[in-house]
């Protein structure tokens, strides 16, 4: 077998006439290297041209090269992912007379193709993102996995189509313009990361997970969606002991074979484990797999030194509980001192802080193994946010009379549980107080906002808000909470993160920081299959009162100490607060109200000084706007500044790179 781990590229000129410029298509293939450091492979046909860039797992001889191409050469892909039902596509193709070259699994998609033209995607179980170049009908298939685990972005206009795994390969063309897009940036204010299909740039997009792109030769273009998770609960009642057995068994069952499948490989392999239920669940399912093998199942956590924020003591805890060979690395602030690279690896402005610790642990990882399995994914499946224990009570006031209504949200009723040591709910009250006028689904985003629509009139320039006047930045999440078809609201909220927030933030997070390194990162609550099932039980099994989980930590509770499986969920946090108020806040002062960052007429000078004047005192926390603004600016300074056709070095700023890049193109 072979893993396709590693960058796409492409362009398609929808003039014939016209031929790829093949220094054009080798810079956008180079500036991938991070993807793929173990070797490249273009391949021109006329007006079209396919770049890849490989990080070889398995086989490493050239048979595996991509570009791979049927019997005939009349068809070519490059993929990046995993196909991980390849063995019995494979079996079944050969039985039907198609021959075989390599051992790779994306050889598959070429053979399934002839066999089933574009529903072949439908037979895929993995993470996926390819370009299949039919060279007969002069036509380039894009398509995209069901969860989004794997990227692909594109630029379609009426002369060309440009594509790669990040927007940086698809900017490496002088004739792409770097204009900012206003709408996304405010969206990306809102969230902290850009929904899709936007990206930060006019005209770039990102291809919706569960997606076909087909885009024919003279510039005719169809995009459809080939799934969707449905919520569809089935027939058994959720609140019967036979009911509940059942649906435990049959997740530790799925959750088993899911994580065998995501084993399958001969170089080193291990799991990222944080000590929640999700990522340890994945870890008791490989010490399950390996039956007591001679080699322990090797593990990597990160820690801190700040207290209230490292829970590397109980990442410890199961990992001594499974005796695995644990890892485990300690952050500090000084991991700022790499934000720029972290900038410039997303391409397009990312504020979710715990990209810090995903870069840091991945940089762990990959110094023991190229494959680490993580537990992405459990909270939209299973709902585990705290923050839908919220929506489900938001919708239970509404649901009462008037003056309960009023009761239950008063001050006096907030301070009382507050006192009783209630924070959260009290926070949920006093929250949904702020929040009764909005809607169901917008006062569910508002309580994510990075940025609200106050904190945005005060530190939007003029220009800025005359550009977003009329946008609706709540909409991207908003839209999808009312297109799902669960029943609860609680329910509805967990379909709609799991169509944007993981995607869009949660597994771009993961896919850049481990590719950044060279690290092949695979999701086992990702199977759509698990998730189909998941999908299908009434949300009662998932969500009983303010408790979640529940299935999936009923399925594991024989598997992992108790402590693991009761403790609240924290997640990936780190001490922004006190680093922003101590040794990083002159450096905020230094970026932020630079000349250069107010020109750009983002954000009136006096609005930011004041923000972080507040954070500093301690009159408010201000971590995630001014967090936000800073890797805007970043961005800016890294993406936008350059002139469209700067001779820039390809590689990641602060890394030894130009060597490295004349390396790549003579290899």
């Amino acid at each position: 077998k072979v893993a396709a781990m590693c960058g796409i590229t492409g362009v398609c000129h929808f003039d014939r006439d016209r031929p790829v410029d093949r220094r054009v298509l080798d810079r956008m293939t180079d500036v991938l290297a991070h993807r793929g450091p173990d070797g490249r492979g273009v391949h021109v046909d006329g007006s079209m041209g396919l770049g890849h860039r490989r990080l070889a797992i398995i086989d490493l001889s050239p048979a595996a090269a991509q570009p791979l191409a049927n019997e005939d050469g009349s068809l070519l892909v490059v993929a990046n992912g995993e196909i991980y039902n390849h063995r019995s596509l494979r079996a079944e193709l050969v039985d039907k007379g198609h021959a075989f070259r390599s051992r790779c699994d994306v050889e598959v998609l070429v053979h399934l193709y002839e066999e089933e033209g574009d529903g072949l995607v439908d037979r895929l179980r993995g993470m996926f993102a390819f370009a299949l170049w039919d060279g007969r009908r002069r036509r380039l298939l894009l398509a995209r996995d069901r969860f989004g685990q794997k990227p692909l972005y594109y630029r379609l206009t009426d002369r060309a189509l440009h594509f790669g795994s990040e927007i940086k390969s698809i900017l490496q063309d002088p004739e792409v313009p770097r204009e900012p897009d206003l709408r996304a940036l405010d969206s990306y204010l809102t969230y902290g990361y850009v929904p899709g299909p936007l990206t930060a740039f006019v005209g770039i997009r990102k291809l919706a997970p569960g997606h076909l792109l087909t885009v024919e030769a003279d510039g005719q273009h169809q995009l459809r969606r080939y799934w969707r998770l449905r919520l569809r609960p089935g027939q058994a009642a959720a609140d019967t002991a036979e009911a509940r057995r059942r649906a435990r068994d049959r997740v530790l069952d799925l959750l088993d074979e899911s994580t065998r499948l995501r084993m399958i490989s001969d170089v080193p392999l291990g799991a990222l484990l944080s000590g929640g239920v999700d990522s340890s669940a994945i870890v008791a399912s490989m010490c399950k797999a390996q039956n007591g093998g001679a080699r322990s199942v090797k593990t990597f956590s990160l820690g801190f030194r700040e207290p209230g924020f490292d829970e590397s003591v109980y990442a410890a805890k199961v990992a001594a509980a499974l005796g695995t060979d644990h890892h485990r690395l300690e952050l500090t602030a000084g991991a700022f001192a790499g934000l720029e690279r972290i900038a410039w690896h997303y391409g397009e402005p990312f504020a979710d802080a715990s990209c810090l610790p995903t870069f840091a642990v991945s940089a762990l990882a990959r110094r023991h193994v190229t494959v680490a399995l993580t537990g992405d994914g459990g909270d939209e499946l299973f709902g585990g946010y705290r923050r839908y224990v919220a929506s489900r009570l938001e919708e239970s006031i509404r649901a009462m009379p008037a003056p309960l209504r009023g009761l239950a949200r008063s001050r006096p009723v907030v301070e009382l549980l507050r006192r009783g040591r209630r924070k959260a709910l009290a926070k949920d009250l006093d929250r949904s107080r702020r929040f009764r006028r909005l809607s169901l689904e917008d006062g569910y985003v508002a309580r994510l906002e990075a940025l609200s629509p106050e904190l945005k009139a005060v530190l939007y320039d003029e220009r800025f808000a005359e550009g977003v006047d009329g946008w609706e930045a709540r909409r991207a999440l908003a839209g999808a909470i009312e297109d799902a078809d669960g029943k609860s609201l609680a329910e509805r909220c967990g379909y709609a993160d799991s169509r944007t927030y993981l995607p869009d933030d949660i597994l771009v997070k993961v896919d850049v920081a481990s590719m950044a390194h060279g690290l092949e990162c695979r999701a086992p609550l990702l199977d759509h299959v698990l998730a189909e099932y998941v999908g299908s039980l009434p949300f009662e099994l998932k969500m009983r009162g303010l408790r979640r989980k529940v299935v999936l930590k009923q399925a594991v509770a024989g598997r992992l100490p108790k402590e693991i499986v009761k403790r609240r969920k924290k997640g990936f946090n780190i001490p922004l607060r006190t680093w922003f108020q101590g040794r990083f806040e002159a450096s905020l002062r230094e970026t932020l109200l630079s000349r250069r960052a107010v020109e750009r007429g983002y954000f009136a000078r006096d609005g930011v000084e004041r923000l972080i004047e507040q954070h500093g005192r301690g009159d408010a926390n201000h971590q995630a706007p001014l967090f936000c603004l800073l890797m805007l600016e970043w961005w800016h300074r890294l993406w936008v500044d350059p002139a469209a056709g700067a001779d820039f070095d390809l590689s990641p700023p602060g890394a030894a790179s130009e060597a490295r890049v004349k390396a790549v193109r003579a290899s």
